[in-house]
């Protein structure tokens, strides 16, 4: 593993890494993910929101703290292999790879959905294997070509969510085609209609909006100055907190909570009524470009870390990056094979299956959080503030999660998630056995 003495210097400024934070984090966990915390959760679904970004920003501070004392290229994999030793790198990367290669399938499900809207004759295999493809071509083109796309994308998908939010504030002063019955919750009943439990059980579906952290981490070691990493994650989180909240505000306000469902967006939903068919459409090709921007950042993020873990020993040698080579073959060749099996799981199973499994990567991608959680306490000898932030964000993070389990659709996810931890932690239990570590009790702490 090289030391962060000898990373090659960044030529990131931090305000760049904000932007391509936005980019990698705005996709359909929001413009989709967030119908469904509506649905569970009713207006404090808002609250959801502003948990979860609570939690996030707590998370990505410690691994901001960890980047800027040590930049390593493998970010929260190489930071647990130094906490807690080899079987936690190895493990760690595994359960990330695994829950972004499920997620990629369930994004290319969904934007190839979203351009079938326009295509009802294509074929849906079709269009998820071009956008595959065109996936794939960016990252083969290298670093500045994709960060060059996240910076445009990111752009377009704030743009996107302003243009809602002037849409709907026009709307609610009855420009359109009438004036709505603004519907504002008048007491606590209203706020919380399936109670406290509705809160708890929609968190899960709030955290899913902010995913993308992850991918910040694994930048943040071309950043020019790394100890500014805190201050990209601090901008990027107080925006997206902002916007999001005050545009799923609005789509409140504009219909009643019966008439949001969990197949659609909440901004369609809400300018449904008011004819605009044009923005409808200019919408859906937004949703297509925040899906397609999220997913070339889970491909980055994949094919880096594979090569990584092959430098680190976690992954076989051949995946490992060539000297004066932008890109490794066999790593992109897994990853595409890797596509190929999400795109036929997604296309060929029942569609609630495909939403457990896809429900279990995300569940494992806020268990990495909790070992960047672990790793910080271990590694940065943190302050009394910082360790009340772990302890505020391991809080939510757990409440999250454990929110799935009173939950009839999500539970089966959390049980999937389970397993995929099981196998990766008899795996991580032979391989260490193998290379003559003991990992008796350190897998224990791998599988909570």
């Amino acid at each position: 593993m090289g030391k962060s003495q000898d990373q090659p210097k960044g030529n990131l400024a931090w305000w760049q890494l904000s932007l391509i934070g936005v980019g990698c984090t705005i996709g359909t966990g929001f413009f989709l993910g967030s119908s469904i915390a509506i649905v569970k959760s009713g207006y404090s679904a808002l609250i959801s929101f502003l948990i979860a970004g609570l939690g996030t920003y707590f998370v990505f501070e410690q691994l901001a703290k960890l980047s800027a004392k040590q930049p390593e290229k493998g970010s929260f994999c190489a930071y647990a292999r130094k906490a807690f030793g080899s079987w936690a790198g190895f493990s760690n990367g595994w359960v990330y790879w695994s829950s972004e290669m499920l997620i990629t399938g369930s994004q290319l499900t969904a934007i190839s959905l979203f351009t079938k809207h326009w295509f009802p004759n294509v074929p849906l295999w079709i269009f998820a294997s071009i956008y595959a493809v065109l996936g794939l071509l960016i990252i083969f083109t290298g670093l500045s070509v994709f960060q060059k796309t996240e910076h445009v994308l990111a752009v377009v998908k704030t743009a996107a969510i302003f243009m809602f939010i002037v849409i709907a504030v026009l709307a609610l002063c009855g420009i359109f085609s009438h004036k709505p019955d603004v519907q504002v919750p008048n007491d606590t009943k209203d706020l919380f209609p399936h109670g406290a439990m509705g809160l708890w059980t929609g968190l899960i579906y709030a955290f899913y909006a902010f995913g993308g952290i992850e991918v910040l981490g694994l930048m943040t070691v071309h950043l020019k100055k790394p100890e500014e990493a805190s201050k990209s994650g601090r901008l990027m989180l107080i925006v997206l907190a902002v916007i999001y909240v005050i545009s799923l505000g609005l789509a409140l306000l504009l219909i009643p909570l019966a008439k949001f469902t969990e197949q659609d967006s909440p901004f369609i939903s809400s300018l449904k009524g008011f004819h605009l068919d044009v923005i409808l459409d200019i919408f859906n090709g937004i949703f297509i470009i925040a899906g397609f921007s999220t997913l070339v950042a889970s491909l980055f993020a994949v094919t880096t870390l594979l090569c990584t873990m092959a430098d680190d020993g976690d992954a076989p040698k051949c995946f490992r990056l060539k000297e004066n080579k932008k890109i490794c073959w066999p790593a992109l060749g897994l990853t595409f094979a890797g596509l190929i099996v999400s795109i036929i799981l997604s296309l060929v199973l029942p569609k609630n299956i495909y939403e457990h499994m896809t429900t279990a990567a995300g569940l494992m991608l806020l268990y990495t959080w909790l070992f960047i959680l672990f790793s910080s306490k271990k590694l940065t000898e943190p302050t009394k503030m910082g360790t009340t932030q772990i302890f505020i964000a391991l809080l939510l993070i757990i409440a999250a999660v454990s929110g799935t389990l009173f939950e009839k659709s999500s539970r089966p996810g959390f049980l999937v998630s389970l397993c995929f931890l099981a196998i990766i932690a008899i795996v991580t239990w032979i391989v260490q056995k193998k290379q003559g570590h003991s990992p008796a009790g350190s897998l224990l702490i791998s599988s909570v």
